[in-house]
């Protein structure tokens, strides 16, 4: 695991906007990961994305990174922002637009 968590870290690291997800944008293999691909394109925001599905070592590597269980994960500049409920609560508060315009602005 110590490779999957240092490649994890990369994606983290050199991506602004870095979705893990079960799927791919075009087709997402659960709920939850679909409703914060949607987010995320509502907003326009360009982000990259790795499926956890094709490597488990990735999927176990993230869970121990952002000490969250779950998948879909949210990263915005390097920072875990949440899982599919918080990206939603963030969506409706505002929050998440103010986070957005500060990695545009950073990038």
């Amino acid at each position: 695991m110590p490779d999957a968590k240092k490649f994890a870290q990369h994606l983290i690291d050199t991506n602004p906007v870095m979705l893990f997800m079960k799927g791919n944008p075009m087709f997402p293999q659960c709920g939850f990961s679909g409703a914060v691909v949607s987010v995320l394109k509502k907003h326009g925001v360009p982000f990259h994305h790795f499926n956890v599905l094709s490597d488990e070592g990735i999927r176990d590597a993230i869970k121990e990174l952002a000490e969250w269980p779950t998948i879909p994960q949210l990263y915005v500049n390097g920072e875990f922002v949440g899982g599919c409920d918080i990206v939603r609560e963030m969506d409706a508060s505002g929050e998440l637009v103010d986070l957005f315009e500060k990695t545009t602005k950073a990038s």
